[in-house]
């Protein structure tokens, strides 16, 4: 698989990444075996950027992972994020402190099994705690050793230049997709600082891979039961964008799923997509969009197919994510 350099600091990775979080996490049930053998299967395939976090089971999905790339820890690029306060003691839900940011990051090599990281991402931004504060502690703990990149996750241009003032921020992870594209009035900032950007949910959570269900018809702790794209009225919608999109994927001799992860690799050479999955098959299909080439005219169908993005909202109002 083809390589792409991500930020001014030297982080190279595969063309598309993976998302561990589904196997641990948002999707129902899971088995751990079976995800041990995905994560192996995608380093098979070329993968070698995998993304991970503290939220996803408080240790469960890291150590998931760091079973899975023990054998070959030092061929692939390890990202996890820290961020969240599992106490109930802070208002927000939130917890950036330094102290609480070096905790977390101890806690997460042991679970991985390493004793670095490639990437530290904030998961989110802590609004009790100066993102000055937030940078210059993982600065300290690049210069240690424990971490070599600094991303952060779902920030604003405020947040984004703050942090890179003090620490060079190489990654920026935010969700983008077909579905969901507010975050391109961020890319002439990451741009002008020469900071990668990482697609989160880039197959719009499922649907994009073209076998979508109402949302009704997922299990109990399935993300999808709530997601607003899932629901009647905006299901029907996307679920009609999406069939154009096969019919557009068929003349290329791909899926949806191909397309909708060619398209932004079609973004810009700074760009890698993460999507994730349990499925074999799927890792497979979603490996081949690395080698799908879309012309100028594609791009445009595709536009006129969904020129804004999807139909729903990503998240209930309540967790939405604010940039600032």
């Amino acid at each position: 698989m083809q390589q792409r350099h991500l930020g001014g600091q030297g982080l190279t990775v595969s063309a598309l990444g993976y998302g561990a979080m589904g196997i641990s996490l948002a999707y129902g049930p899971s088995d751990e075996q079976e995800g041990i053998g995905t994560l192996r299967r995608a380093y098979e395939l070329g993968v070698t950027f995998f993304d991970t976090a503290e939220l996803y089971g408080q240790g469960a999905n890291e150590r998931v992972v760091g079973r899975a790339l023990a054998p070959f820890r030092d061929d692939v690029v390890i990202a996890t994020k820290f961020g969240f306060d599992f106490t109930g003691t802070r208002a927000s839900g939130l917890d950036s402190r330094p102290d609480h940011i070096r905790e977390v990051l101890d806690n997460s090599l042991r679970h991985l099994g390493t004793d670095h990281v490639e990437v530290l991402y904030q998961h989110r931004v802590d609004p009790d705690v100066p993102i000055e504060e937030v940078a210059g502690t993982v600065g300290e703990l690049i210069d240690a050793g424990k971490v070599r990149y600094f991303g952060l996750s779902e920030a604003g241009e405020r947040t984004i230049r703050a942090a890179h003032a003090v620490q060079p921020v190489s990654v920026l992870q935010t969700e983008y997709s077909l579905f969901e594209r507010d975050v391109e009035d961020l890319f002439p900032v990451l741009r002008e600082l020469g900071i990668g950007f990482v697609p989160y949910s880039p197959l719009g959570r499922g649907f994009l891979t073209g076998q979508a269900k109402p949302g009704a018809e997922y299990p109990d702790g399935d993300m999808r039961q709530w997601d607003q794209r899932y629901q009647p009225g905006n299901f029907e919608k996307n679920q009609e964008a999406t069939r154009l999109l096969g019919e557009l994927a068929a003349t290329k001799g791909a899926t949806v799923a191909q397309l909708a992860l060619a398209w932004l690799l079609a973004r810009g050479d700074d760009i890698v997509p993460i999507p994730g999955t349990r499925s074999a098959a799927r890792l497979e299909e979603n490996a081949g969009a690395a080698a799908l080439t879309l012309t100028p005219e594609d791009l445009a169908r595709v536009a006129e197919i969904l020129p804004h993005g999807g139909y729903g909202d990503r998240y209930p109002a309540e967790h939405m994510p604010t940039w600032s």
